[in-house]
């Protein structure tokens, strides 16, 4: 089912660094008919702000994408992995057993995402994280997915089940 919603009518949160819409209950953005959609728990639209961003903090058992839609973040983890992901591009973090990370917008302007958090199909999966280019061709392209099926075509692989590929945005 199809669910339109207003932007102006998600849930919000804005701070001097953060300004963030939800789709679904998060953080103190609470709704019991809006807690996700099968694994997809969290879909939220952040605006941070140039020289800022989130201090480390920790994750578990959750596969998260982000896809950057203006400027670029710069990710560091308690694993030693440390990159950037700009417009156009996704990174996807495997919190599994446990991670820790920090993602700062180190830019002059103000970086538009899209992080997007889904249940795994298993507890306890090795933590990682990465991330890829996705130059644009025009059309909806793969960018991450938990299918067989699509191990060979540059997707980021996600530890979920997964009827039909998780598609996020033109390429």
């Amino acid at each position: 089912m199809i669910d339109v919603r207003p932007f102006n009518q998600l849930g919000a949160f804005r701070n001097a660094w953060l300004d963030t819409h939800h789709h679904f209950s998060f953080s103190s953005y609470y709704d019991p008919a809006r807690m996700g959609v099968g694994a997809l728990r969290v879909w939220n639209d952040d605006a941070v702000a140039a020289g800022q961003g989130f201090d480390p903090h920790p994750h578990r058992d959750m596969e998260i994408i982000t896809y950057v839609r203006s400027g670029a973040i710069s990710h560091r983890d308690s694993l030693g992995n440390s990159g950037r992901t700009a417009a156009g591009d996704v990174q996807v973090m495997h919190a599994g057993t446990g991670i820790t990370h920090a993602e700062f917008n180190e830019g002059t302007e103000p970086v538009e995402l899209f992080q997007i958090w889904i249940l795994p199909d298993r507890r306890g999966v090795q933590p990682g994280w990465s991330t890829r280019a996705f130059p644009r061709q025009g059309g909806l392209a793969v960018l991450a997915s938990g299918r067989p099926e699509d191990a060979g075509s540059g997707a980021l692989p996600l530890h979920v089940s997964c009827a039909s590929p998780a598609s996020i945005g033109p390429t």
